[in-house]
């Protein structure tokens, strides 16, 4: 079975679990169902607990789903602590679903996969030990790949049905009035987490920071909450930014972000009340520095920022150069704390953001989305989820979702090391061609045949040479060579989701 990017699905598997192939990056306009869930009464006055252990006991049992948040990032102690206290229960089968894995919670999947604990995973993504793990055939069955915006569609179509969520939150009253703003170990949006505390049968808030009733205010509320559990510490609010606020020193960086503002600023796009998303990561700020300058000089603003939120985002806020922030996630605590003074700092949750399937999301309101890739291929179909080697080492995030931006611009260098990042055809498609308008390298750029309009636009660019994309890929594959095919097994580890639940890709295991 083959879908719209030619990409060989496995019959049996599509079969067996009514999936359809990938065809369009159009969502098509009709109705759908949104799903039901079990509600457990509550009259009492009190939901706190000290017992992990006397909760997971009552509520969680073999085959069932649970979930968590990864607004803690590298900082979390909610997920280990929890499915430690599973494994010592023994209880087996169970569908893990959390909205992204981190790598400080690799080792103990990987623990829970052995043990029989875990044996299916739907996720945005997973890298480290557990990727490489998973790829080469430790999980019982394939992992679910979905995007941001798919994971919340899956949710409300249940698709995804949670048994039992797990949300560490920085602070919450006995009742569950929380959020992600005070306290300790602070992360800001709870943009993720809000789908679980609305769908699941039960909720579970494990907090560090129990305060006076009513707790105000709520993100999650006391009508979604079962259990309230006050443990020591949640959190470590110095590793929630870790590594994805850093400001690059790097040339190359330097040079594509500066490109990508070329790119922008000579745009159709560039004028008073566009909106954009830039993402996090070292490039990325770069981005948005050369941008704020050009939007100073330009005297442009901006009606709103979206996505994963930076501090240097929130200074364009500040400085009124974007009147509203639309915060899903914060990367950094200057983000999260700007979240208790400024009313112009939206947190909106998952589907709000980025579902295909409802009303109306953010991303279908965005005019130019800055985004990386492992790898882009010569259709332009974007992979970053899978190394050269045919390892996981990635994450769908938002890229799909944010891909559907009027200007959806790559910036990535043409290589790295001694491994090409634009390739013949890339190992996973992830993103498809149709949805990336430019390329943006070091060496130059290249636009998407499709867009006639912004190959004129960009003629007469000063400092930004165009190529077509072959062309750098020959140069690109001039620098490194031609590596070894990935020699795979037959089996399927995993299938890649498009945004609308349909089948873009799968991933085969790793041969040893």
């Amino acid at each position: 079975m083959d879908n719209n990017v030619k990409r060989s699905l496995p019959d049996d598997l599509m079969n067996k679990l009514g999936y359809q192939p990938y065809k369009s990056t159009q969502i098509e306009n009709k109705e759908v169902s949104r799903a039901t869930h079990k509600v457990a009464i509550s009259t009492g006055d009190n939901k706190v607990s000290n017992s992990i252990k006397e909760i997971v006991a009552n509520n969680v049992k073999d085959g069932m789903t649970i979930s968590f948040h990864h607004h803690f990032r590298e900082g979390d102690f909610v997920f280990n602590l929890v499915m430690q206290e599973i494994m010592d229960q023994g209880i087996k089968d169970l569908t893990l679903a959390p909205s992204s894995l981190t790598n400080v919670m690799n080792n103990m999947v990987v623990k829970a996969i052995k043990a029989g604990t875990v044996t299916n995973i739907t996720s945005s993504g997973m890298r480290g030990s557990l990727g490489d793990a998973v790829s080469h055939g430790a999980l019982a069955n394939p992992v679910i790949f979905r995007s941001h915006g798919n994971r919340a569609r899956a949710i409300e179509q249940g698709d995804i049905k949670i048994d039992v969520a797990f949300l560490g939150v920085p602070n919450s009253d006995r009742l569950g009035n929380a959020n992600g703003m005070d306290g300790k170990a602070v992360f800001g949006s709870l943009g993720y987490a809000l789908m679980d505390a609305q769908y699941a049968n039960k909720v579970v808030l494990l907090t560090d920071n129990l305060v006076p009733y009513p707790n105000t205010p709520a993100s999650i509320n006391q009508t979604q909450v079962d259990y309230v559990v006050q443990i020591d510490k949640v959190g470590d609010p110095e590793k929630i930014g870790s590594g994805a606020t850093r400001f690059t020193k790097d040339p190359k960086e330097l040079k594509i972000a500066a490109m990508v503002n070329e790119v922008i600023t000579h745009s159709p796009y560039f004028k008073d009340g566009f909106s954009f998303q830039t993402g996090s990561g070292g490039a990325a700020l770069a981005v948005t520095r050369y941008l704020r300058e050009s939007m100073k000089n330009s005297n442009i603003r901006a009606s709103f920022a979206l996505g994963g939120i930076t501090k240097p985002t929130i200074d364009l806020l500040e400085e009124g150069l974007v009147d509203k922030v639309m915060d899903v996630q914060d990367f950094d605590k200057g983000a999260a704390e700007s979240m208790h003074t400024s009313r112009n700092q939206q947190e909106i949750d998952a589907s709000w953001y980025a579902d295909p399937y409802n009303k109306g999301a953010m991303v279908d309101q965005l005019d130019v989305v800055i985004l990386s890739a492992l790898e882009i291929d010569t259709k332009f179909n974007v992979n970053v989820m899978t190394g050269s080697d045919g390892v996981i080492r990635g994450a769908i995030g938002g890229h799909q979702d944010a891909a559907t931006g009027k200007l959806t611009i790559i910036s990535a260098p043409l290589v790295r090391g001694r491994i090409a990042t634009i390739v013949p055809e890339v190992t996973t498609v992830v993103t498809p061609g149709d949805s990336i308008d430019v390329l943006v390298t070091e060496v130059g750029i290249a636009i998407n045949p499709k867009r006639a309009d912004l190959i004129e636009a960009m003629k007469k660019v000063p400092g930004v040479p165009v190529f077509t994309i072959a062309d750098l890929q020959k140069r690109a594959s001039e620098i490194v060579g031609t590596p070894k095919p990935i020699e795979y097994t037959d089996r399927t580890v995993a299938l890649v989701e498009y945004r609308d639940g349909t089948i873009i890709d799968s991933i085969k295991q790793v041969k040893d």
